[in-house]
């Protein structure tokens, strides 16, 4: 029986976290007032590109989880562990999706370059339309604040699994 998760499964949670971890304190300073005019558009150009390849990332990721569903939580991982576990994981997929989505409806409805796909001449999905883009920004600020939330439970409970109760959970995701 499969113990860890998938070196694929692996690569795709890290690349994701690290690209995630990087775009929320950027996403946070590029709207500070007085900011470096340079600065301020490096980090813009660096959160909007980074979504773009979040959203696709996550999409391998849901098409891989499907075909290589992730391996059983140890026996000894008390039954509500088990469930708060699926439900953490069910909202952090749907909240990146979410932030993702709607961070690229804001872009691309409020008329902003987006830099990565109109580079690769994808054609925009969405025409200019001030108000969607303004609802979607409301859309992408509120959901920020749950996947935070999420992420830090997210991390403590490995944490948990590793550090206290040393019950090979954490190392599922780690070591495979």
């Amino acid at each position: 029986m499969q113990t860890g998760y998938t070196a694929t499964a692996r690569a795709l949670h890290w690349i994701v976290a690290l690209i995630v971890l990087g775009m929320i304190p950027a996403g946070k300073i590029m709207v500070e007032e007085g900011l470096p005019r340079g600065l301020q558009d490096a980090l813009f150009l660096f959160h909007k590109n980074a979504g773009v390849i979040v959203l696709v990332l996550m999409i391998v990721r849901l098409v891989w989880r499907w075909l290589n569903p992730p391996p059983p939580l140890p026996a000894s991982v008390p039954e509500w562990q088990a469930r708060a576990a699926h439900l953490t994981h069910v909202l952090l997929y749907a909240l990146i999706f979410v932030m993702a989505v709607s961070g690229y409806v804001r872009v691309v409805a409020g008329g902003f370059p987006l830099e990565l796909t109109d580079a690769l001449g994808l054609p925009r999905l969405l025409p200019k339309v001030e108000s969607l883009g303004n609802a979607a920004s409301t859309v992408h600020y509120l959901a920020h604040y749950a996947v935070i939330a999420l992420i830090a439970l997210h991390i403590g409970a490995a944490l948990f699994h590793g550090i206290v109760r040393r019950d090979g959970v954490f190392g599922r995701m780690w070591r495979g």
